[in-house]
């Protein structure tokens, strides 16, 4: 007859079973529930996307928010904003001359453009565009510490819903747009998320 001390460790090791075998089933299926592996990673799909998409970051409608210096630009050669402007430590000017000052909820007929919010990225992440090529621009994009903490999902949420985003398909008379549709370029951002956040060279 068994002792209670086999008994015992009997009852343990039968106890245990299903636990480990249900840790077996979830370590096989789990890649399968991932995004990534549902969507199927494609460097080459994703940095072509990226790729196509960029013509809009390069477009002054976003580029003159993202320049190079401290001073935004305007209009399509993306020229020194007037009077001197800054971007200001939370992206918003330097006062007196704060953004608010002259740019509404609204474009205004003949004058400044305007959407809620209108502001530069902050002076402690500039988020430039001005002078990337589009491989630098892909991997600042996708860096949490260039891009507001972001993961590649948030930044195409970013993409899909921020008014200052797409205020540029809206931005008044008188100025260009991308010649890529926000819908084109949303879902090539889209594209770029889901097949790898790879970045062309």
């Amino acid at each position: 007859m068994a002792s209670k001390r086999d008994r015992d460790r009997r009852g343990i090791r039968y106890s245990v079973m299903p636990a480990v075998c249900l840790c077996v089933l979830v370590a096989s299926v789990w890649p399968l529930l991932q995004p990534e592996a549902a969507s199927g990673q494609d460097s080459v799909a994703s940095q072509k996307a990226f790729a196509d998409a960029a013509q809009v970051f390069f477009h002054p409608r976003c580029l003159n928010c993202h320049p190079a210096g401290d001073a935004p630009l305007i209009k399509d050669d993306s020229q020194p904003h007037l009077f001197g402007v800054k971007r200001g430590a939370d992206g918003k000017g330097v006062a007196p001359l704060s953004c608010a000052l002259c740019h509404r909820d609204a474009n205004q007929p003949g004058g400044p453009p305007g959407v809620p919010g209108w502001h530069m990225p902050p002076e402690h992440m500039p988020m430039v565009f001005q002078g990337r090529t589009p491989g630098e621009l892909c991997r600042q994009l996708k860096d949490p510490r260039h891009n507001g903490g972001r993961t590649g999902v948030q930044v195409i949420e970013h993409i899909d819903k921020d008014p200052l985003v797409l205020w540029g398909w809206s931005p008044g008379q008188g100025r260009t747009v991308p010649k890529m549709s926000h819908e084109d370029f949303a879902a090539k951002m889209h594209e770029w998320v889901k097949k790898g956040c790879a970045c062309p060279d």
